[in-house]
């Protein structure tokens, strides 16, 4: 076999990512994970694709505006070469206004959408009654619509993945050596690793628990209600997500945190009641201490590169992340914004 010209450390959204983009760019790549692709947060059910509202505007906000206009080709792509569906659907989502200075601020940024986002989505106020029955309740009878939101169901994405890069003869191994240049994409246990190798916090985890059920709506908008996803996903499930636990002990057990979230999903949108939860479901979600995605070189280790911190919108951002990464490692170009460079987090 031939040498790899990237080894990708770490089978999750950002590895997977990044390791397919240099592949289609025609190097030799190889991903190590000893647990399996998704094996992580990756491997969840929610799939949220939901941008930041349209107001103080920063690098972060644009960044991720560009991956998720990206998101749809990037994903025809994947699932064109590898005959896996990632769920992708550019549904849109509504979210309930339930008093007066929130329905204010949400006509304001009506207004700030058409100037950032220009002709690429709306955010819309609309009267909820004019909608149809998917839409949840609202105290002022107003609800935010935007065209941008888009859902995917991560673990098919990463099994979408997984299967592109083997028709590109890359196969996920539990052990290589490395070789070539070395990405650390290890998501919460690298961000550990790396804590240690600085003699610093510079990320940690958030624990998440999400629920799936049985319901089929068809193609109809994600939700933002209560503070709670709502995503119905493109195979007769519905995810709900999710939780935001800084201390945990088990960060894969579910308890009665996600109790609290089935009912307050019940209680915000009535017709999920008697819905069968199928699924339970808990992981630890990387997150830097930048709060934005660390990506670039990993200082003083010559040839070794950091893809990290995706928290909860790694999903969202991953396509531009991505691109960046691999405009890095095969070209020498550096795109990485500001506030995304692992120095950031020292």
């Amino acid at each position: 076999m031939a040498m790899a010209d990237v080894t990708v450390r770490g089978a999750g959204i950002f590895g997977l990512s990044i390791a397919w983009l240099c592949a289609r760019h025609g190097a030799q790549v190889q991903v190590v994970d000893p647990y399996g692709a998704g094996a992580g947060s990756s491997g969840g059910l929610v799939g949220a694709l939901a941008p930041h509202v349209p107001e103080n505007w920063n690098a972060k906000k644009q960044f991720q505006l560009e991956s998720l206009l990206m998101a749809e080709n990037f994903w025809e792509e994947v699932e064109a070469t590898g005959g896996v569906s990632p769920g992708y659907g550019r549904t849109g989502r509504l979210q309930p206004i339930n008093d007066d200075r929130t329905l204010e601020l949400a006509r304001l940024r009506e207004q700030t959408a058409r100037e950032l986002w220009k002709d690429a989505a709306e955010w819309r106020v609309c009267e909820a009654a004019s909608l149809g029955p998917w839409v949840p309740p609202s105290a002022t009878g107003y609800v935010i619509h935007d065209t941008l939101s888009a859902r995917m169901h991560p673990r098919r994405a990463c099994s979408a993945l997984v299967s592109a890069l083997a028709v590109m003869g890359v196969e996920v191994q539990q052990e290589a050596p490395d070789q070539g240049k070395v990405v650390h994409a290890k998501g919460y246990a690298g961000l550990l690793e790396l804590n240690e190798a600085f003699g610093k916090t510079i990320g940690g985890g958030v624990k998440g628990q999400a629920a799936l059920l049985r319901f089929h709506e068809g193609e109809v908008p994600q939700l933002y209600a209560d503070g709670l996803h709502i995503i119905p996903h493109a195979d007769g499930t519905l995810a709900i997500g999710s939780t935001s636990e800084r201390e945990f002990e088990d960060g894969k057990a579910t308890d009665s945190q996600l109790d609290d979230v089935i009912e307050r999903a019940r209680a915000a949108v009535p017709v999920l009641h008697g819905a069968e939860v199928i699924e339970r479901w808990a992981g630890v979600r990387p997150r830097a201490k930048s709060r934005a995605p660390m990506l670039g070189a990993w200082p003083g280790r010559d040839g070794h590169y950091i893809a990290n911190g995706g928290f909860k919108i790694g999903f969202g951002m991953a396509p531009k992340a991505a691109h960046v990464m691999a405009d890095l490692l095969l070209e020498g170009k550096d795109s990485i914004p500001e506030g995304f460079r692992v120095e950031d987090n020292l």
